[in-house]
């Protein structure tokens, strides 16, 4: 698959139209700045450190097309409004998605560095919660956001279930 940069994938994400999903190509692996931010957070020594990177994170994923932001790519149980499209790709599982917050922005794109690339079995094993617990996450969210967080790892991992055919 193409590698492009985060300008890039912005870029293609915000010029392509007609038939509100996103083309296959846009389903990439996701740059190393991403994970490098994810390392960052698990060594903040605070919550308002690791907050901050988290909205940094956030600002780091690209953003979605209006017209990709349908009512059935919607994640249900998120207080924000959030969007995630699946594609899958030689027995792995790539994802697109967005929200309208920007820290589920960035909690999105941790659980996408979690998920990018793996195979149906490795997204089945996927244990959100043990996960924020080593990003030292967990306890430190509202129970809205927590909801929300665990409603976007089930679509993840629903997606690649169905996918297997």
């Amino acid at each position: 698959m193409a590698t492009y940069t985060l300008y890039e994938t912005t870029q293609l994400m915000t010029q392509i139209s007609a038939t509100n999903t996103p083309e296959s190509q846009l389903f990439i692996s996701l740059p190393a700045e991403l994970s490098t931010a994810v390392t960052q957070i698990e060594q903040a020594k605070n919550w308002q450190e690791k907050y901050r990177h988290i909205m940094l994170l956030g600002k780091q994923l690209p953003t979605l097309a209006d017209e990709f932001k349908q009512a059935d790519a919607q994640v249900k149980g998120c207080e924000s409004q959030a969007w995630l499209y699946h594609h899958q790709h030689n027995g792995q599982h790539f994802y697109l998605a967005d929200s309208d917050a920007r820290i589920v922005k960035g909690l999105i794109a941790i659980l996408l560095v979690a998920t990018q690339g793996k195979t149906t079995e490795q997204i089945s094993q996927f244990e959100v919660t043990q996960y924020f617990d080593t990003l030292g996450l967990s306890g430190q969210l509202s129970p809205s956001r927590t909801n929300g967080l665990n409603a976007l790892a089930e679509a993840i991992k629903r997606h690649a279930k169905e996918s297997v055919t």
